[in-house]
């Protein structure tokens, strides 16, 4: 999966032998893209996307030690790592997991916002809001459901905030992604935008005192390897009482793992372990899944928890 990002290496001639490579790649010339993209970073030995193409073609033509060797390089052109370079050292298992660049980040969800809704629902047949939404309404058995103030986290373009939106006073959605907030702006459904890293604004609005009663995660906790940090800065945040609901990919087993679509799923016993640890109680934890790709569903889990 050659990643969507370029950054010109200030060098035409160097440009135009990495566009080259782009084409030698397109029809199927592995050897002969890499060769181009040698020669680019002659040119230009700090060439980032270079470097980054260069490490996708040598793992596909397996030779991991190149492509190891070439991921760091584009890592250490590019310290913001737009490309992503230190996830897929992680997944090629010499970089031990963390938090995602937020270069990376920002850089993935700006580019995928004009299509973000599309992709999503027609595409993915994504049903990662309705999840939440049956899984928060249950939690309440009937009685009223109504909240003072809601907090989206991740919020991208509302997709997650429209079905609460009735039933909330006051809404509040970060994310990192300038490009995901334009569009959100469009639907008119929060009455504050921020545009912050996640765990950056929780802290801030920790010191301020700030408290919500009800805090969404729609697969948002999928670009996060521990949960123990990000449950830990919701929970002081939510007001008491207060609920949490959250999606996130999982699998069979225990702890975490990077699947080959470079996001993080979590196995039940590390959901629990890091609900347990940030002292927040499990009201419901559903297995299901939010989204298909290839037509294959991806194991999700809903989790609802409360303090």
């Amino acid at each position: 999966m050659t990643s969507p990002i370029f950054l010109s290496s200030g060098d035409v001639i160097a440009d135009r032998r990495f566009e080259w490579a782009r084409d030698r790649e397109a029809k199927g010339d592995l050897t002969g893209a890499a060769d181009l993209l040698i020669q680019a970073l002659e040119l230009a030995p700090d060439y980032a996307s270079a470097w980054f193409l260069l490490g996708e073609l040598r793992e596909r033509l397996g030779d991991r030690a190149g492509a190891v060797a070439a991921f760091a390089q584009a890592k250490a052109a590019d310290p913001s790592d737009v490309h992503g370079a230190a996830l897929r050292l992680t997944h090629l298992g010499v970089r031990s997991g963390g938090a995602m660049a937020e270069g990376y980040v920002r850089a993935l969800f700006d580019g995928y916002a004009p299509r973000f809704d599309q992709a999503l629902t027609a595409g993915l047949n994504y049903r990662g809001p309705e999840l939440l939404f049956r899984a928060v309404e249950a939690s309440h058995a009937g009685g009223q459901m109504k909240f003072g103030s809601v907090l989206d986290l991740g919020c991208g373009t509302g997709l997650a905030a429209l079905p609460f939106r009735s039933f909330s006073d006051w809404m509040v959605g970060v994310d990192l992604s300038s490009g995901m907030l334009v569009q959100a702006r469009t639907k008119a459904l929060y009455d504050r935008l921020i545009e912050k890293e996640i765990l950056a604004f929780l802290t801030s609005e920790a010191e301020i005192g700030g408290h919500y009663h009800l805090v969404l995660a729609a697969d948002v906790f999928m670009y996060f390897d521990d949960l123990r940090a990000v449950l830990s800065a919701v929970a002081k945040v939510m007001a008491s009482p207060g609920q949490l609901a959250f999606s996130v990919e999982t699998h069979e087993n225990c702890g975490v793992i990077l699947r080959d679509t470079l996001r993080y799923a979590h196995g039940e016993t590390h959901v629990r372990a890091s609900l347990a640890a940030s002292a927040l109680n499990p009201v419901s934890l559903d297995f299901a899944s939010t989204r298909t790709e290839k037509g294959v569903p991806v194991p999700g889990l809903t989790v609802v928890a409360g303090h």
